[in-house]
């Protein structure tokens, strides 16, 4: 029942995964799960921290791992699907919830598998321990429970922006998914030309979605201003950024800040 996830691979000059070293290692106590294509960083409050974390996400992430894998095999379209794709009655909950975000969003379901992922493994930390604050990085695509502000560096690879632009991320947000696809960089699979789109929704499947979806519409830098437009009518985008070589794009409710 192996499944192929090839395309889900990191670009090659992404796979060091550098832009991690952003996130403050005074803040959070941080460990790293892998398995198969799923490479997550996790950051807990020190306070909260516990060694056995790591192995209780390993756990999580290989049975979802698994259990996609199962029905995939049965299912193999839904994988390979670039467009809304309506899942048989036997998928597991976790696809039909890819699937929903992903036909809002316009895309195929697998678009949403690396916020899906991030979420799981998020959500069996909180189930087990009490943490006060939580981020689940995955390939670019963020869960966050958070009780203080933070700014976070937007990596946009080559363009001169790259790591200059910071997204301030309010406190007190128990849920959030800040999702970044690429054109240039990074592991999901583009059809557009953007150094950087940054979708922050309470629902990270939902943000990863439409990471993906704005993604693939950017072309040039010519395209950002239109393809930010198109965000004036989602009431779930709490903020969208776009980044494509030296011009940038922002809609929404957060602020930015610009870096040294």
């Amino acid at each position: 029942m192996n499944v192929d996830w090839s395309k889900l691979l990191p670009k090659e000059k992404f796979v060091e995964r550098t832009y991690r070293s952003q996130f403050n290692s005074e803040r959070f106590s941080s460990f790293e799960v892998k398995y198969k294509e799923t490479d997550l960083w996790i950051g807990v409050d020190p306070g909260s921290f516990k060694p056995e974390m790591e192995e209780l996400v390993l756990q999580k992430i290989t049975s979802l791992r698994n259990q996609f894998d199962q029905y995939i095999a049965k299912e193999p379209m839904y994988r390979k699907s670039l467009q809304p794709f309506q899942p048989s009655e036997f998928a597991p909950a976790e696809a039909i919830e890819m699937a929903e975000a992903a036909t809002k969003a316009g895309i195929g379901p697998m678009s949403a598998v690396a916020g899906l992922f991030a979420r799981e493994a998020g959500k069996v930390l909180t189930e087990k321990f009490q943490i006060n604050e939580l981020l689940v990085e995955n390939g670019g695509d963020i869960f966050a429970m958070l009780k203080n502000e933070l700014i976070l560096s937007v990596f946009a690879g080559e363009s001169p922006l790259s790591e200059r632009i910071g997204m301030i991320i309010p406190a007190g947000f128990k849920n959030l998914g800040i999702c970044t696809s690429a054109g240039k960089v990074g592991p999901s699979v583009s059809f557009g030309k953007a150094d950087a789109v940054m979708v922050i929704c309470e629902d990270v499947v939902l943000a990863d979605a439409y990471a993906t979806a704005f993604g693939n519409k950017v072309k040039t830098p010519a395209s950002v201003e239109k393809v930010i437009s198109q965000a004036e009518n989602i009431p779930e985008l709490l903020s969208l950024l776009i980044i494509c070589d030296d011009k940038i794009g922002i809609r929404g409710d957060f602020e930015i800040k610009i870096l040294k």
